[in-house]
């Protein structure tokens, strides 16, 4: 008996009684073979007991075609579909460039004609059964709301769209989940082309899941659509118009800037594997280890702000706790971008973030790197910024007297390691969970897909639009560009998952405290500030 369980020979409950009534009468007999006879009950006991579990089993499928076995039907096909569900399905979705090898060099490239696989593969929005329920999206994704409300009473008409094309840099169509591109006038660098890039991934991320859309994008910083413009009873509703950023002053639709993909002409890499490099960089040097500074790097020149951060630079005379450098892009761009590793700039306890001539795409690098960011007073915002909190995710810095702002900054955070420690963290924690690319892609997608329920015409593809695939944008690539395509190719998907879950809008108490607790942290570090720098006198 030493091979069985313990649970099996002392037993509990039913089990005890069982051995209480049969197993100690046994033991009690006198006869020669009482050995013999609990042996043969327990195999006898055991057998049954596995001959009735196979019985059960194989009477299932019998049970199947009786109508009236509801109550034995629902537990197994519940049970094999939830096991499907757990098995994530891929499908592949392969990069065509074979037409790339054609002799003529005028012939343009074209999209396959069956770029993807036939909608029977996909899962119908808001089918239950057809995949895991997805997590809820970010709290950032409720901004959605806030910048279509200008159009939820109106809708958008074509009008409205055709209007936005005063500054706009192209028209993107999209209709049968397939894009069209009409290019207005080129941008600056390559932004428009990874702005395109990026949109095309997201059709093989969730192919035939978008529904039809319009739209007008201008690549240019400075947001344009002024709100009191379109105030008053007589006024017509604005344009929707997209772009990178917007201010409390414009109505600008913010959508995820090109630097996703990849900023070839300063080596920046795509996303999701730069948030490696930089995932990496903070592990070289521990917080407390770091140098106990304020550091920035950037090009001074786009902007006056930036020349004024140039004075808080330590001197022979003065040291206001902060490291700056000054970038030349072309000089770098000669010793190929040797010196401009993000994820080797995470060597200082604090980070400057400062716009340039509008907001600047560095804040998410500089946000993700454990430094605590000192974040001069911003003007603008992009689609996911507008959710950090003071003194937690970031140290506010005021605009106006930077250098002594900065000084107590550093000063506070020194004298305060734990807590400046554990903003940095927060910030880059935000970065690395709630701005990983698979949000990044749910956020167009929620964003495209709210547009698209506005829009009041069907829409059709404009006469000069070309059509737009990965293939005809990668295939004839070169260089870095070409690299940084391949890099950020969503190479496949699959047709259970779908986008986080989108969040409710914002009520006007709830917006209005967020607002509220944003302003009372800024004032609580001015009164703090005010302190410090009152008893230095």
């Amino acid at each position: 008996m030493q091979g069985f369980p313990r649970y099996l020979l002392d037993g509990s409950g039913v089990y005890r009684r069982f051995k209480d009534t049969i197993s100690f009468p046994l033991l009690r007999t006198k006869s020669p073979s009482r050995s013999s006879l609990l042996f043969i009950l327990f195999l006898l006991f055991f057998l049954g007991t596995f001959i009735a579990t196979r019985l059960l089993d194989s009477a299932v499928p019998s049970i199947a075609g009786n109508a009236h076995s509801n109550t034995i039907l629902a537990v197994t096909p519940i049970q094999t579909n939830l096991e499907k569900k757990r098995v994530p399905q891929r499908i592949e979705i392969p990069l065509n460039c074979s037409s790339a090898n054609n002799t003529n060099a005028n012939q343009r490239l074209t999209c396959p004609a069956s770029y993807y696989p036939s909608p029977g593969t996909f899962v119908p929005e808001g089918d239950d059964q057809a995949g895991s329920i997805p997590e809820g999206c970010p709290d950032y994704f409720r901004w959605i709301h806030e910048d279509l409300r200008p159009w939820k009473e109106t809708g958008i008409s074509k009008e409205m769209v055709e209007r936005a094309r005063r500054t706009a840099n192209f028209r993107l169509v999209i209709v049968n989940g397939r894009a069209y591109v009409e290019t207005f006038e080129k941008s600056f660098q390559t932004r428009d082309t990874f702005t395109l890039w990026g949109i095309l991934q997201l059709l093989r991320k969730y192919p035939g899941k978008l529904p039809d859309l319009d739209l007008m994008f201008d690549c240019v910083d400075w947001p344009v659509v002024i709100a009191k413009h379109f105030r008053g009873p007589n006024s017509t509703a604005p344009p929707p118009l997209f772009r990178y950023c917007a201010d409390d002053a414009t109505l600008d639709i913010v959508f995820p800037d090109w630097s996703f993909w990849g900023w070839p002409e300063v080596n920046i890499r795509p996303w999701e594997r730069l948030l490696e490099e930089l995932k990496e960089g903070n592990k070289r040097k521990r917080w407390m280890e770091r140098d106990p500074y304020a550091f920035w790097k950037g090009n001074p020149n786009v902007a006056e702000t930036r020349m004024d951060l140039l004075k808080c630079n330590v001197s022979e005379n003065q040291d206001w706790g902060a490291r700056i450098y000054a970038q030349n892009w072309i000089e770098e761009s000669r010793h190929d971008f040797n010196q401009s590793s993000l994820g080797g700039q995470c060597l200082h306890r604090y980070k400057i973030y400062i716009e340039g001539s509008a907001w600047s795409v560095s804040e998410k690098y500089i946000l993700a790197c454990d430094s605590v960011t000192l974040l001069v007073k911003p003007r603008y915002y992009d689609f996911f910024t507008r959710n950090l909190m003071p003194v937690h995710h970031y140290w506010p810095v005021k605009e106006n007297d930077k250098c002594k702002s900065i000084k107590f900054a550093v000063e506070w955070g020194n004298s305060h390691k734990q807590k400046a420690q554990a903003i940095g963290k927060e910030a880059s924690d935000f970065i690395q969970e709630d701005l990983k690319m698979d949000l990044v892609y749910d956020y167009m997608f929620h964003l495209l897909n709210e547009y698209a329920k506005l829009l009041k015409y069907k829409p059709t593809i404009p006469d000069k639009a070309v059509e737009l695939c990965s293939e005809t944008m990668a295939c004839s690539a070169e260089g870095r560009e070409k690299k940084f395509m391949m890099e950020s190719l969503v190479k496949g998907f699959d047709p259970n998952a779908r986008p986080c879950t989108m969040p409710p809008p914002y009520d006007r108490l709830a917006l209005s405290k967020l607002k509220r607790r944003q302003s009372n942290s800024i004032k609580q570090v001015d009164l703090w500030e005010k302190k410090y720098w009152d008893k230095s006198k």
